[in-house]
């Protein structure tokens, strides 16, 4: 499995899009000069091309002709205008991936060439900083290398996993929404340090190195949440008294709730 030699192509260039450019280019997937990148706003492109030198246009035929890989990262609602206006020069050789929430690969592949390799990606906002939470899903067309291509990319900035598509609606609502859930527990942790006295800047730190670390010890340990949870708390100690209020608050049932509420408003989008 290997990138060596392939082209990559994005057609838009905005936070997520240019989030996965600046990834690529520094984790060195492929270089700088195999990149492609095509939007309607010149300044973003001119950014991209004088801050990482990638091969900018504001012709989106441009950047399919030249790539074998090419990344749509516009809004769901431009996307079917998009297929349109490419779908002549997407050659049986290339490979199409859409990261647009709530479109279906069955819709993205009616609106190119029968037999086109599409594949769907759900990556996170984290992205911006290397560590995006990635699912995909590939579409009939598209091989196990293919995937196996894809999976590769998204590698590059984050953690990535193939999964069913039918699955992709829960990814949306766990990871893809999930960062905007963690910012508000990490201000509110912050908060509480600042009602003790910390200063502001500190409790921010404090808290986000806090949730930072947690994530990362269990990424990397394996270990389950609640036995990790229980390796903090002493008997009759702080943690469980915190511990205490948070589960009397309901903040487990709020969580799931919120995860649910995401994932079926994107059932909703995408219908």
């Amino acid at each position: 499995m290997s990138l060596a030699g392939k082209k990559i192509g994005f057609i838009g260039t905005g936070k997520m899009g240019g989030s996965l450019i600046k990834g690529i280019c520094n984790a060195g997937v492929v270089p700088s000069s195999g990149i492609y990148a095509s939007d309607v706003f010149e300044a973003s492109l001119r950014e991209l091309r004088e801050s990482l030198h990638i091969n900018v246009t504001q012709d989106n035929k441009e950047v399919v002709r030249n790539s074998d890989i090419i990344v749509l990262a516009v809004k769901p609602q431009i996307l079917k205008a998009v297929l349109s206006s490419i779908k002549d020069i997407v050659t049986p050789d290339k490979i199409v991936i859409s990261i647009a929430a709530g479109v279906k690969l069955e819709a993205i592949e009616n609106e190119l060439n029968k037999g086109t390799r599409v594949v769907r990606v759900m990556p996170n906002i984290a992205a911006t900083v290397a560590e995006a939470a990635s699912a995909i899903a590939q579409g009939k067309n598209a091989s196990a290398e293919d995937a196996d291509d894809v999976l590769m990319i998204f590698q590059s900035v984050g953690r990535a996993i193939l999964i069913p598509e039918s699955l992709m609606d829960a990814v949306t609502g766990l990871s893809g929404s999930g960062p905007a859930f963690i910012f508000p527990v990490i201000e509110a942790m912050a908060d509480g340090g600042v009602h003790e006295g910390l200063d502001r800047n500190s409790a921010l730190i404090l808290a986000a190195q806090t949730v930072l670390g947690a994530a990362k010890m269990m990424l990397e340990t394996n270990i389950h949440p609640g036995q990790l949870k229980d390796m903090v708390t002493s008997p009759g100690g702080t943690t469980i008294r915190g511990i205490y209020e948070l589960e009397d608050s309901g903040i487990r049932a709020a969580f799931m709730k919120a995860v649910i509420a995401s994932s079926n408003r994107s059932k909703e989008l995408g219908k």
